[in-house]
């Protein structure tokens, strides 16, 4: 018998334009210096933490962009399926479209810049994606200035143009988010064993000082306080950086990369901008071993 190989997967249409897109090195130059500002504008703290989506239990950026794309798409349909109508409602729809696109890109903003520096097809992707969504952002501006003067045909013609952009940016957007996984928490698929497992031998563990393991190919952060031995997931549920090289602060850990902080007894949000609670396991030690078992979520 012949070994073919694995089976030819089926390409979908845009799948070549993705690639081209997180290939093309000529987007990293403005792209790096996109993220530094963004970054810059939007440091550790209160703002970051809306941004985020901390208050809220999970990314900001997705919800928001379901009235940006609803009001923009909303009105070019009433264009295009109710022609006679006297176009007032699809004047107020591209109004409150264009509210709410500025709030809506500072928060996809926010969750691409604490992502892009690790991957450089994120990172080519995400300015593509800013840039379509501005570029029909623009063009409602301008189909919304166009019917204030009167010139509906010329309006609906723009409206037609930008929905068509925002539907590519919204594609890529998608991307981003099921394909890289930009937002979702990073220990979803990955939450640790539920039965009673060997972590690693208790004289491992040095006084006050965080120490990761793999338990059942799950990374456990471990730390010894007195007589008590605390342990939670190591990737941080935000973008997946190791919590063990992170700063203890009483029963709390701070993560090195964006500052989300973590209760250490439950693996609860103590602070953004994480959004998501850290899987937390029970310890034990038998015969000097420390053995670990998931708890349910924070």
């Amino acid at each position: 018998m012949i070994d073919t190989g694995p089976p030819s997967r089926q390409l979908t249409a845009l799948e070549p334009v993705v690639e081209a897109i997180e290939s093309a090195q000529v987007l990293d130059a403005p792209a790096k210096m996109l993220g530094k500002t963004v970054r810059e504008i939007i440091p550790r703290g209160p703002v970051k933490d809306a941004l985020s989506g901390t208050w809220l239990g999970h990314a900001v950026h997705p919800m928001l962009t379901d009235i940006v794309i609803g009001s923009f798409a909303g009105a070019s349909l009433l264009d295009l399926l109710a022609p006679d109508a006297d176009g007032v409602a699809s004047r107020r729809l591209i109004a409150l479209g264009l509210v709410a696109y500025l709030p809506t890109a500072a928060a996809g903003a926010n969750d691409w810049a604490d992502t892009e520096v690790v991957d450089d097809t994120i990172r080519r992707a995400g300015v593509v994606h800013a840039g379509g969504n501005a570029i029909a952002a623009t063009l409602y501006f301008a189909s919304l200035r166009a019917r204030r003067r009167g010139a509906r045909g010329r309006g609906v013609a723009l409206g037609v143009a930008g929905m068509s952009v925002l539907m590519a940016g919204g594609y890529l957007g998608g991307h981003l988010t099921l394909s890289k996984g930009v937002g979702p928490a990073q220990t979803v698929f990955d939450p640790g064993p539920t039965e009673w497992t060997p972590a690693a031998d208790a004289t491992q563990l040095t006084e006050g000082q965080p120490v990761r393991v793999v338990v059942d190919e799950t990374p456990v952060l471990l730390l010894r306080q007195a007589e008590r031995i605390f342990a939670i997931h190591d990737r941080c549920s935000h973008r997946g950086c190791s919590l063990s090289q992170g700063e203890v602060e009483g029963e709390e850990i701070v993560c090195a990369c964006h500052g989300s902080r973590f209760d250490l007894r439950n693996g609860a949000v103590v602070g953004g901008p994480a959004t998501s609670a850290q899987p937390s396991f029970q310890v034990r030690l038998e015969e000097g071993r420390v053995e670990v078992r998931r708890l349910q979520p924070a």
